[in-house]
């Protein structure tokens, strides 16, 4: 596979293709940080728990792709900024716990960085395109469909888990993630 890259695009493209792919890696992990603090907190919201381990697989396999493309270049992820991102990721899942309405904020914070993620993905494919790595948009372009299908489902249960947190706070009962 390293031969299908090699020689592609100019030096300074290729460079900045590796950047973009080394930064998705670092951002695929930070959400992996995101995410898995919060299914273990859920219990009132099975669907998002359910959606958010579905979303952990597909994020895995996004890292997995991002992996194999970054091998095919030559080279392999930043364990710096994967560990740093996965750092700011888990403060942040952190930060949210201990507020009343986490499942809101959580909500909030995964639909912004879905938007983000869908950028990056934009970004990397416009990269490979202009750069000459055609064999890196199937991957790209999956991973992009998966992080719009998940801000599509955030953006429409949105209102149910608002609806929800409103009723379990009215009834006076634990209106947090986990009872």
């Amino acid at each position: 596979m390293a031969s299908s890259y090699a020689g592609s695009g100019s030096d300074a493209m290729r460079e900045l293709f590796i950047t973009g792919l080394k930064n998705a890696h670092a951002v695929e992990n930070q959400a992996l940080s995101i995410m898995k603090p919060q299914v273990a907190r859920i219990e009132n919201y099975p669907e998002v728990a359910e959606r958010l381990r579905a979303h952990i697989e597909e994020t895995n396999g996004q890292i997995a792709r991002l992996d194999e493309l970054l091998e095919g270049l030559g080279t392999s992820n930043s364990a710096l900024k994967d560990t740093a991102l996965s750092m700011s990721g888990g403060m942040a899942a952190l930060t949210h716990s201990v507020a009343g309405d986490e499942i809101l904020k959580n909500s909030f914070a995964n639909y912004a960085f879905e938007h983000f993620e869908i950028a990056s993905y934009k970004s990397l494919l416009t990269l490979a395109g202009d750069g000459g790595f055609a064999n890196a948009t199937a991957a790209l372009q999956q991973s992009l469909r998966e992080e719009e299908s998940m801000a599509q489902w955030i953006d429409e249960a949105l209102p149910t888990i608002t609806r929800r947190y409103a009723q379990l706070y009215a009834e006076g009962g634990s209106a947090t993630a986990k009872v």
